[in-house]
This record gives C-alpha cells, structure tokens and sequence, in this order.
C-alpha cells in the first residue's frame, strides 16, 4: 500500500496539542458579524478541542 499525503488544507487549520488532541478555531468569524451579539463573537475568538468522532478522521488525513 502506498504513503499516504498529508491532507494540506487540515494540516494549515489545525494544530496538535501535547496531548495528541486537535486543537481548531471557530467558524462564523469573518464577516456578517454586525447582527452577531458581542457575547457571541467573543465566544468565538478562542480556539476549541475537535470532537472524539472527527479526531479519528482528522488523524487519518494528517496520518498521524
């Protein structure tokens, strides 16, 4: 069976953490943000933990 390639658009959006989690930033940022509440958008600046369910993909797509 062949390498597998790195999936390059993930690996430029997502980062590892120590713990081998995936660390990712939040949707809905970059536009459209009048109509958003002030709570909402700071909520959404930090950065979050990808699901259990998606890290198993994630970590097929950056094979590792």
């Amino acid at each position: 069976m062949p390498k597998l390639k790195t999936h390059r658009g993930l690996a430029k959006r997502v980062k590892k953490t120590a713990n081998g989690k995936f660390k990712r930033h939040h949707a809905y940022t970059s536009h459209i943000l009048a109509k958003k509440s002030r709570k909402r958008k700071r909520n959404l600046r930090g950065s979050a933990v990808v699901k259990p369910c998606d890290a198993k993909i994630f970590a097929l797509m950056l094979h590792g």
